[in-house]
């Protein structure tokens, strides 16, 4: 096996996410993406779409390194409001599940200020690991 989820004993188990993977082959480092579309340009400004777009984004980089979600090891994400993000919880969760599946890399999801593209919500980075 090339990925090795990390859960150690005693813990609760971790939801949408994990608390660490081990893996072995060709790195894959995808930038940070957001929910703007091929073009640089955004369609709307609800978080849930551009969560959808950015996440659309992300499988469209990994597809050109031969990479799928079943590859992914670590994703961050920068959301700008905390409070949207917790309150929209179940749609993200259906929004992932639309665009990844059921695959649940290690995680990390942080409040900002703000991101560079002023109309950005969400930014999102991976790092894939392909056998």
């Amino acid at each position: 096996m090339t990925h090795q989820v990390l859960h150690p004993a005693g813990w609760v188990p971790a939801k949408g996410y994990a608390n660490g993977i081990a893996a072995r082959g060709t790195q894959v480092f995808v930038g940070g993406q957001i929910g703007w579309n091929a073009q640089q340009q955004f369609e709307t400004d609800d978080f849930i779409a551009q969560t959808r777009q950015t996440l659309q984004n992300v499988m469209a980089v990994l597809k050109e390194a031969g990479a799928g979600p079943e590859h992914m090891v670590r994703m961050t994400w920068y959301v700008i409001d905390r409070d949207e993000y917790n309150a929209r919880l179940k749609e993200l969760g259906a929004v992932y599940r639309e665009v990844i599946g059921k695959h649940f890399p290690a995680m990390t999801c942080v409040a900002v200020a703000a991101l560079m593209e002023a109309r950005a919500k969400v930014e999102i980075e991976v790092t894939a690991v392909v056998p």
